[in-house]
């Protein structure tokens, strides 16, 4: 799962491209009754395909049902640049995008905006044999959205040739820095570049030391000891070198790079790294690394909940289609060959235990717990505004640009201004 840094490019008038919808007087709830029966071409709108694995999966697709063919649409590999075509193309009610990627983030706004089809009566998709947490992160205000797709959880890596027991605790991890200067590399980095991925790291900090940012009820809790502690964490291992000065400029891939290359002792990524680093012909880690969970205040910590789903837009013309398509990404088939060719975490509980796959991807009973004990980022409606608050303040912290205190202030005030109560 891979984050960008954020882009939020102006909207100006211009031509729409082939395949808008005219925008008539008709509100986006009235679309949710129409086309339910409809068949046919739909196409599939996604961010870059860095594994190659979709096209394969919409040609098994398209050779089973010829006469309802699914085309892709690829974005690119930024996921606020996705957001933000997303939007635009909801905004001109598009009937071109039919089944859309949603980042587990995106289903509270998209669903509050009306833009997604509730997947109920007709619609409905199978959702019995799904991780919790994965239909969890798709529902708004009791109602399912988007179907699960993928799920991640992140992860700790650490060289298994130099650490042959991992650390349970952030403490302990910090006290095997010295483990890393022995061998000249650097400790420890996650992705603190500002942007979406900082958001990700910030809140894993701020939970796994007893923090929040918001409760179980969608309210502010983040001007509290345990979360201003979450951030120090961070904020002291930058400041004593424990976390390498260039990681402030690491999203997913160069925090990758960085262990791959032998940089780091410790990486908190996705699982998607895990294949990458065991089969590139580059990795100088392969046979040298493992998984475990990430450490936490007196024990596992918690990771952010990750992972994308598979929406139908309202806007849809062949709805039928659109939803047997999305029932068919959440086949057993296809949840393998996503977690086999990909490393992409599947949302089949029941793949986590399978002893063929165990053996193949033995890091799949940590990424199991670590879903099961994520938590999710702040579900709101408010979300962009929630996270540019929380990776711009969480940035400054880290740089030593202001305070701990004056950070979690700041994230405060700007949420509340947004609207967060």
């Amino acid at each position: 799962m891979k984050f960008a840094r954020t882009v939020v490019p102006l909207v100006v008038a211009g031509v729409l491209a082939a395949g808008l919808s005219a925008c008539g007087s008709a509100s986006a709830s009235d679309y949710a009754e129409q086309n339910l029966e409809g068949r046919g071409p739909i196409t599939f709108v996604q961010g870059k395909d860095n594994n190659g694995v979709i096209q394969p999966i919409i040609d098994r697709w398209n050779a089973k049902y010829p006469e309802q063919k699914v085309t892709l649409k690829e974005q690119t590999d930024q996921a606020d640049q996705q957001r933000d075509d997303l939007v635009r193309n909801f905004q001109a009610r598009n009937s071109g995008y039919d089944v859309v990627r949603v980042d587990v983030v995106w289903t509270a706004e998209f669903a509050a905006k009306r833009w997604l089809q509730p997947l109920t009566g007709s619609m409905a998709v199978d959702t019995s044999g799904m991780l919790p947490a994965t239909v969890a992160a798709a529902t708004y205000q009791n109602t399912l959205f988007a179907s699960p797709v993928t799920s991640d959880g992140g992860m700790l890596y650490y060289r298994s040739d130099l650490v042959p027991n991992p650390p349970k605790t952030w403490a302990e991890m910090m006290s095997m820095c010295s483990i890393a200067k022995a061998n000249n590399m650097s400790c420890f980095a996650g992705q603190y570049a500002q942007y979406e991925g900082l958001t990700v790291n910030a809140a894993e900090a701020i939970n796994s030391a007893g923090g929040q940012i918001l409760d179980e009820q969608s309210k502010l809790s983040i001007n509290t000891p345990e979360a201003k502690a979450g951030l120090s964490n961070l904020v002291e291992a930058y400041r004593n070198g424990n976390i390498p000065v260039q990681a402030v400029t690491y999203q997913e891939e160069q925090s990758r790079q960085a262990f791959q290359d032998g940089n780091l002792l410790f990486l908190r990524n996705w699982p998607y790294v895990y294949s990458l680093a065991s089969t590139d012909a580059t990795s100088k880690v392969a046979g040298k690394f493992a998984v475990t969970a990430l450490p936490g205040q007196s024990g596992a910590g918690a990771s952010s909940l990750g992972g994308a789903s598979a929406g139908i837009s309202v806007f849809s013309k062949n709805k039928a289609t659109a939803r047997d398509f999305v029932q068919f990404l959440t086949s057993e088939e296809i949840q393998r060959f996503y977690v086999t060719q990909a490393s992409n975490a599947p949302v089949l509980a029941k793949l986590y235990d399978d002893p063929e796959l165990v053996a193949k991807l033995p890091y799949l009973p940590v990424l199991k717990t670590s879903i099961e004990n994520a938590v999710p980022r702040p579900v709101t409606p408010f979300y962009p505004a929630v996270t540019k608050a929380i990776q711009s303040n969480a940035y400054a912290a880290i740089r030593g640009q202001k305070s701990v205190d004056q950070a979690i202030i700041d994230m405060q005030k700007s949420m509340e201004a947004a609207g967060v109560k």
